[in-house]
Formats: C-alpha cells, structure tokens, sequence
C-alpha cells in the first residue's frame, strides 16, 4: 500500500487563533500532527500551509512544507492545490490529516488509506467509532455518520442519528448504527482534484459539512468503524490545555 499524507494548515483559525503554531510539549502542533502521521505508512508527509510562518516553522523541525493559496475555504481544496504541486497521479492515494489533531492514532491513517485501496467503487474513505454516551449523541459538535450494509455512508450529520424512536432517552445499540464520524480522510488525488469544481450541495451548506457534497453528487465514500477512539483534536482553549497535559503526561519522547 502507498499513499501520502497531506496536513492541511491555516494560521488564522477562528476558534483558536494562530493554533497551527500553539506549543505542545515544546513543539508547535503542526509539527507534532506531521511528526504523528510520519509513524504511519505514509510514503510522506507534506504540510499544505497557508502562511510562510506555519512553512518556517516546519522547516526548522524538518518537516516538509509547501505554501499555498491563503483563500482556499476548505482543507480539501487546500490538500488539491498541493497535490497538483507535489504532481500526485490521479490513481495516488492522499489522506488529509487535520492539521488539529496533535495525537492522531498511525494505525488509523493506515487503515483509513488501506480501505480506500480495496474499495474501487469508492472516491473517498474516512473513520468513525461506535458512540456510547448520550451526551455525546446529541451534542452538534460531534458529527454522525450513518453506513449501509457495505459500510459505505449514507449520510452524515450533527443531529443524533440515527434516532431511535421507540426509546428516545436511549442511544441506538448495535455495530454500525450510532458511529462518530473522525475527520480523517483517504481520496483518489483524480476525484480530490475534481471535488473543488463540483458544486456545493444544499445539505452541505445546512450543515456545515463539505463530505456532503460528494455524497449529493452520487459519490460513495467507505467507512473504517475502529475500535479506537480518535486522539484529542484541538478545536478551542481546553482542548490545547488537555492536549498538553497528556503529551506531558506520555513523556518527552511522545511523537
């Protein structure tokens, strides 16, 4: 199996601003994100940033960087314009690891990249595991993902899905029925290319969720359910706080 991973990289984030370079552990957390996916398969690590500062700071960990369009409004049209740039064929797999996720399990980019490779019919793959806590069921921030009998998705979205009607107090039990949806992805670099012209689907933009958009134009994307939960993705103050506490927590020699 062979694939490249591409870290798709803004400085200006809403949420948490400048957290691309936020410190973990002594490292900024581009970096470690790189430095996670590096113990993985991969045949290579490329940061797709948006600023020369994020591109700065990867070199001087040595880590592979390239600059790109600072207009770009998702990570995949980001991770598009890089693999023009690194000149990927349309056949090469490319996973998108968010440039948020300072913890990232390897073994999950291998088998996000290694589903993909078996599942010709399908233009993307991505992650998800089983959800077991009520409050994580009905939280909007947490997305969910609902799969066929093949596990390839049918829909995903922010409200608890799906809904089970006879016991709403209850979260649906059984493998493959309520998953939370990781925001890892394995594509096609052919389709990657094609997936900033297609046009935007009306369930993406209720949703705030671009995967939305493959699925609305017929597109089949196969789900990995692990048995792992994902690391800890640092979306806001707290996160970046836990975050370090556990880097800390594993010793320096955590990469």
């Amino acid at each position: 199996m062979a694939f490249v991973v591409l870290v798709p990289a803004r400085l200006a984030s809403t949420r948490l601003p400048r957290k691309a370079l936020a410190d973990i552990g002594g490292v900024p957390m581009i970096v470690r994100v790189a430095q996670r996916a590096a113990s993985s398969k991969a045949s290579r690590v490329v940061v797709a940033a948006d600023d020369d500062e994020i591109v700065a700071a990867c070199a001087a960990h040595g880590v592979a960087a390239l600059l790109t369009s600072p207009s770009h409004a998702t990570g995949s049209d980001r991770i598009a314009e890089a693999s023009d740039a690194l000149g990927l064929g349309d056949d090469e797999i490319v996973v998108n690891v968010q440039g948020d996720e300072p913890l990232i399990e390897p073994t999950l980019i291998d088998a996000c990249a290694a589903l993909l490779e078996r599942e010709s019919a399908c233009v993307m793959s991505t992650v998800a595991h089983a959800i077991d806590d009520r409050a994580d069921f009905e939280n909007a921030n947490i997305v969910k993902v609902v799969v066929d009998a093949r596990g390839h998705a049918l829909y995903f979205s922010r409200a608890p899905i799906p809904w089970p009607r006879d016991d709403p107090a209850s979260v649906p039990a059984g493998s493959g029925t309520a998953l939370r949806h990781v925001g890892l992805y394995a594509y096609r670099v052919g389709f990657l290319r094609r997936f900033p012209r297609l046009a935007h689907s009306p369930l993406e933009d209720i949703e705030r969720l671009e995967q939305l958009r493959v699925l609305w134009h017929g597109e089949r994307i196969a789900v990995h359910v692990s048995e792992l939960a994902p690391g800890v993705g640092v979306d806001t103050a707290e996160d970046l706080a836990r975050a370090r506490r556990l880097v800390g927590a594993a010793g320096a020699g955590f990469a």
